[in-house]
């Protein structure tokens, strides 16, 4: 990845200025959908492919009701595309933006060198 960040002055016209803040806003409200940790993980079940919403049930230990009411959340964000087999729902990642960012959340938070010696733990 050989992205960088803008550098900011003072001669940005209004236009880049407008384009940099509805960016800034899509991206707020996509880290306030990560921001809680049963989407989190379910955003991270479906990272290995399409899950039930029973599937995601099981694997997260938690009740239909508030599968749902996280994974209403994700498809508010445009994060999970549900998709209906007879009674039952799948769903699966819309695209590549929440495994790009999981990938780096696991690398700082789960990986191997998570962090933990520069914190001090």
């Amino acid at each position: 990845m050989t992205s960088s960040l803008p550098v900011f002055s003072d001669d940005l016209s209004d236009a880049e200025l407008d384009k940099m803040m509805s960016s800034a806003c899509d991206a707020s409200n996509l880290l306030k959908a990560l921001s809680h940790e049963g989407r989190l993980m379910i955003l991270c079940h479906l990272v290995t492919g399409e899950k039930s919403v029973t599937e995601l049930e099981d694997l997260l230990s938690a009740r239909q009701a508030a599968v749902s009411q996280q994974l209403a959340r994700l498809r508010l964000e445009g994060l999970v595309t549900p998709r209906r087999d007879g009674k039952a729902i799948y769903y699966s990642l819309t695209d590549d933006r929440p495994k790009r960012i999981l990938e780096v959340i696991y690398d700082l938070f789960c990986g191997a060198d998570n962090g933990a010696e520069k914190r001090g733990n």
